[in-house]
């Protein structure tokens, strides 16, 4: 069984207990063009994916926002804004030859010199996964506006598991170039090829997209409009899909203590697919520019004190299973157990560790104080950070928990560096080098970019593990590094892996043709419709 199959049977076996295994097919029922779909999303900072991976953003930009490819369950790679491409036989060159007649929403014509502008300027130097898979990028040749050639220096085997529209978007370059990327006004009133435009946002509240009359594709999208609601509170999301307020919501839409009851229900369901892309996990980080948390001894002694078993079982209420090490379980072509160091929930050899690294119980019976900050929008890191704070005072460690808005977050811990820890989730993905190794490479440090390597951590051989397998053709030397890297990032420990997460999408059972391929609700919802 190949790894995206196994993936599916584990994400779409989770869906099907939930849901009691009765689950109608998509295009079960005639399906009818227009109307609203209302879809809620944590809100996010900006709207373009080119260069931040937050999971809010790419939620939204891809509808906006179409790739070069696409892809079927089986990950293999179909067209979209490319009609085809060739990669040459050691591997240094890709050609895409682009679909003629598309056009940006402001009328302007798709033409190579986008592609080539996204990918040397954006992709390669700003995006926090991208600087992995296009280190090597060395130009991309325009011979005439439908071809664009990518040139390495060294293979880059990831490429073509990194060109969905979430993950390699492809921005206008008549209106990015010659400005500042992070502060272009396009970044939130997007400029894209999907077929949704933008039309407004109103901070606080939402997102209305409309349809594209002018996309490549005839006849499509069905919808008229998509309304991006922003509802922060998880409770209110839950009452608002059982008020038939909502039609569809996406990575952990809902109060995770809600989800099998609404799933349940006659009039919504948890598609059994459409996360298979994604391979979520879920850290603790250290921030190891700051004392205690440079000595090793610490960080050890911290995951020795958490229980990650409770973590999954009260808090992530068992979508999921507790991670063994920093790739997931998911990702089964690289992921290994073997020799790789574990720390099972010990508090007394965690205040052994403390003690050794000469953190004695003061007054009040504590040793230090430390910030955790978790990840804003979802229940399961804010209920993550009140058990960190209590299983911290058990080995004598205060812990004071900041919950911020999102951009406070970004700011603070990718920007600022003003954190001791925090709790997030991230997505690895289909190869290490997109999602995976952004937090252990020393190269993506990188600030106010977010989730790049925000711990600091730096370590010589893990450098060129990582940078050894993104350009290695030989699977088996590929696999051979990627059990290296695993073994050294588990001694070493910047992050706590805590558990491979299974994100899951709630929807009305009357909407269909959302989930099309393993990208699922982060796809462009072209063919998304209400049944009759």
């Amino acid at each position: 069984m190949n790894e995206l199959s196994r993936r599916s049977l584990l994400v779409g076996g989770g869906a099907l207990a939930l849901t009691g295994g009765m689950l109608p097919l998509a295009g079960a029922q005639e399906a009818v063009r227009g109307g609203t779909l209302r879809f809620v999303v944590p809100e996010p900072v900006m709207l373009t994916g080119a260069f931040n991976s937050s999971g809010p953003i790419y939620l939204i930009s891809g509808k906006m926002f179409d790739g070069l490819v696409t892809y079927d369950f089986d990950f293999k790679p179909k067209p979209q804004l490319a009609l085809s491409w060739s990669t040459s036989a050691d591997g240094l060159s890709t050609t895409f030859k682009l679909r003629p007649g598309v056009k940006w929403h402001d009328g302007k014509p798709f033409t190579s010199a986008d592609l080539a502008y996204s990918a040397m300027t954006v992709w390669k130097i700003a995006h926090p996964r991208g600087r992995s898979i296009y280190a090597h990028l060395e130009a991309v040749d325009t011979p005439d506006p439908l071809t664009a050639i990518l040139r390495f220096s060294k293979p880059a085997p990831s490429l073509m598991n990194a060109l969905a529209g979430v993950e390699s978007q492809i921005l206008p370059r008549h209106l990015y170039e010659g400005k500042d990327l992070m502060t272009n006004p396009a970044n939130v009133a997007p400029v894209g090829t999907g077929p949704y435009r933008f039309v407004e946002w109103r901070r606080g509240q939402q997102v209305l997209l409309e349809r594209n009359p002018d996309y490549w594709m005839s006849g499509q999208p069905l919808l008229d409009k998509v309304v991006i609601r922003f509802i922060p509170d998880p409770a209110a999301r839950s009452a608002a899909f059982e008020a038939g307020e909502i039609d569809l919501g996406g990575d952990l839409p809902v109060a995770l203590a809600d989800a099998r009851r609404l799933a349940a229900s006659p009039a919504l369901m948890i598609p059994p697919r459409g996360a298979e892309a994604l391979a979520a996990m879920h850290y603790i980080e250290f921030n190891l520019r700051k004392a205690p948390f440079n000595d090793v001894r610490v960080r050890r002694a911290i995951a020795h004190a958490i229980d990650r078993d409770f973590i999954l079982k009260n808090i992530w209420f068992g979508f999921g299973r507790t991670s063994t090490g920093p790739l997931s379980r998911d990702m089964a072509q690289f992921h290994t157990d073997a020799k790789v160091p574990s720390y099972k929930y010990d508090p007394a050899l965690a205040q052994s560790l403390l003690d050794e690294a000469g953190l004695k119980r003061g007054a009040g019976g504590i040793r230090f104080r430390m910030t955790h900050d978790p990840l804003p929008g979802f229940d399961a890191f804010a209920g993550t950070g009140d058990y960190f704070r209590a299983a911290m005072q058990r080995i004598g460690i205060a812990v004071e928990v900041r919950n911020q808005d999102l951009a406070s977050y970004y700011r603070r811990v990718y920007g600022e560096n003003d954190f001791d820890s925090t709790n997030f989730a991230a997505f690895n993905l289909t190869d290490p080098t997109m999602g995976v190794q952004r937090f252990y490479w020393s190269k993506n440090i990188l600030k106010g970019v977010a989730f790049s390597n925000g711990s600091g951590y730096a370590n010589p051989e893990v450098d060129r593990l990582l940078e050894s397998a993104q350009s290695e053709l030989d699977i088996a030397k590929r696999r051979a590094d990627y059990a290296a890297f695993q073994r050294i990032a588990m001694e070493d420990l910047p992050n706590i892996p805590v558990g491979d997460i299974n994100w899951f999408t709630l929807q009305t059972r009357k909407l269909q043709g959302i989930i099309q391929g393993p990208f699922g609700v982060r796809d462009n919802f072209a063919t998304a419709t209400f049944s009759a």
